[in-house]
């Protein structure tokens, strides 16, 4: 029996202690180039498929959805300023192969498989914006409750940042999410390029998600919670996969040379934060956020990352020719402690000329004093009418009416407080925000009467998080104070908790920017 035949015999996908790590060499996803241009506007055309992927050498193929049949979707690479086009294709089954909970809001009473394309963090047109209900079906048959347009238009009237585009279908995220539908969205812009960071081979996007298998190697997603329900399949509470995936494989490694690398990370798991830091002990230099580049770079041991947070760093590698270093997350389980490997055994092809700058992107700072409106939204858990957990915003369900409508061209303060006993990455769809600080206060006073009673000091937010910021962590007991400029686009938007399997059950409120001159509500 050779070493491949002994593997493949010994290997259960379902079972992580037995899968191999770091065997499989960390893939670069394909980059989407333009069909056509016309007038300086490219068009693109992206198909949604269901494919066959090999998430581990010794795993069988298992059935996934990708952009263009990849997992992850292909890379979009564009430049500030330079608008384009992207026709979204659904050509999916009409079935699912992962269990459809009926009973959610937008499954309830349409088709099973529905998709629309959301580019997160993007400054974009309400039209473009991947809204849930604008889900299509498989060649436009059906379509949601909102107007829908076969071709989207991206601006990309912002700063360089790495964003990511995923499906948004109301009711369906957390499934289309983790049966592959996510990719990467980079923006470059001149100033990006004026400052010699590390650049195209040396520039490498980093998806992270948590995955689990089952036996035969297909992709597993509980069909019911822990707890006895009345619905079956339901949608689980939270999603905690046994294995780490980057760019699509289980554990991977990457060969570099002993120089500088850009690594743009994006945690794209359903429900799993990540505390994440190189096990050599060494600091690495955070450079962005999720909204483009800090005024300086950081220099870090460690950093956390939320479900659809995004950071952007610098690993100097230059002084550990033939050493192996692994990124690690802070966890107890020794298998979700793993995330992948760097062996720098790669012979340095030229001289390394990218700089780690000083300065960066000058941060213009949004004042208090701004804010035309402060909102208290409060993060809350009931139950819902199967006497299962349901987490809401604002104490409202996903079809009330929009009790969030600010002025368009207006600056406004929320304060997110969270009142459950776990932390929530709340996402606002259009605005890229800043954080103010987080503050803890007495919960109970606040159950009973409803009033906000500060119990310690405000504690500014995280050195990796003080730059431009789409996605929260929104702590437990505590209130996180965000603002905001609501800019360039006036229409119907959400905000949303971004743990999917919230999302997807009423944890997620329509926001209607208004474009007139009267109070806001």
């Amino acid at each position: 029996m050779n070493n491949e035949d002994y593997f493949n015999d010994k290997v259960d996908p379902s079972d992580p202690n037995t899968i191999p790590k770091f065997v499989d060499e960390l893939p670069s996803p394909s980059e989407l180039k333009p069909i056509s241009i016309s007038e300086g506007i490219e068009y693109y055309e992206v198909n949604m498929i269901e494919n066959k992927h090999r998430f581990h050498k010794y795993f069988p193929y298992s059935i996934i959805w990708g952009y263009n049949g990849c997992y992850p979707g292909p890379t979009l690479r564009v430049f500030k300023d330079q608008a384009i086009l992207i026709k979204w294709i659904n050509n999916l089954p009409y079935r699912h192969f992962l269990p459809v909970d009926l009973t959610l809001h937008g499954a309830m009473d349409s088709p099973e498989v529905r998709t629309v394309v959301h580019v997160h963090g993007a400054n974009v047109d309400p039209d473009s914006d991947g809204h849930p209900d604008a889900w299509f079906i498989k060649n436009y048959l059906l379509t949601g409750k909102t107007f829908k347009r076969e071709i989207y238009k991206y601006t990309n009237h912002q700063p360089s940042a790495t964003l990511w585009y995923h499906d948004h279908s109301l009711g369906s995220t957390r499934l289309n999410v983790y049966a592959g539908l996510a990719g990467f969205y980079i923006i470059h812009d001149m100033l990006e390029k004026r400052l010699d960071l590390p650049c195209k081979e040396y520039d490498i996007p980093l998806m992270i998600q948590d995955k689990s298998f089952n036996k035969d190697g297909s992709l597993f997603y509980p069909d019911a919670p822990a707890f006895p329900v009345p619905v079956k399949p339901s949608v689980v509470p939270a999603f905690l996969g046994n294995t780490i995936v980057v760019n699509g494989k289980v554990w991977p490694h990457l060969k570099v040379e002993p120089r500088k690398y850009r690594f743009r990370l994006l945690n794209a798991s359903n429900t799993r934060a990540y505390t994440l830091s190189l096990s050599n002990g060494e600091s690495f230099y955070q450079i962005g956020t999720d909204g483009g580049l800090l005024d300086k770079p950081m220099e870090l041991k460690s950093l956390t990352l939320e479900p659809a947070e995004r950071t952007d760093i610098i690993i100097d590698f230059s002084k550990l020719k033939g050493e192996i270093i692994t990124l690690i997350n802070a966890d107890n389980n020794a298998n979700m402690r793993l995330i992948m490997e760097f062996r720098v055994i790669l012979p340095l092809k030229d001289e390394d000329t990218s700089k780690i700058p000083e300065t960066l992107h000058p941060m213009t700072m949004l004042e208090e004093h701004m804010a035309k409106k402060t909102r208290n939204l409060t993060l809350s858990a009931s139950t819902d009418d199967y006497g299962r957990p349901m987490l809401l915003l604002n104490n409202h369900m996903w079809d009330d009416p929009a009790t969030e409508k600010p002025s368009l061209d207006s600056i406004e303060i929320w304060n997110l407080i969270n009142l459950t006993n776990f932390p929530h990455p709340i996402h606002v769809h259009l605005v890229q925000f800043q954080i103010l600080d987080r503050t803890p206060f007495n919960v109970p006073l606040y159950l009973e009467k409803g009033e906000i009673e500060y119990t310690g000091a405000a504690e500014e937010p995280k050195e990796f998080e003080k730059g431009w910021k789409d996605t929260v962590r929104a702590e437990p007991g505590m209130v996180t104070r965000i603002i905001m400029h609501f800019k360039d686009h006036a229409g119907d938007f959400v905000w949303h908790c971004h743990i999917l399997e919230h999302e997807d059950h009423d944890m997620m409120r329509p926001l209607k920017v208004v474009e007139d001159n009267s109070p806001p509500h």
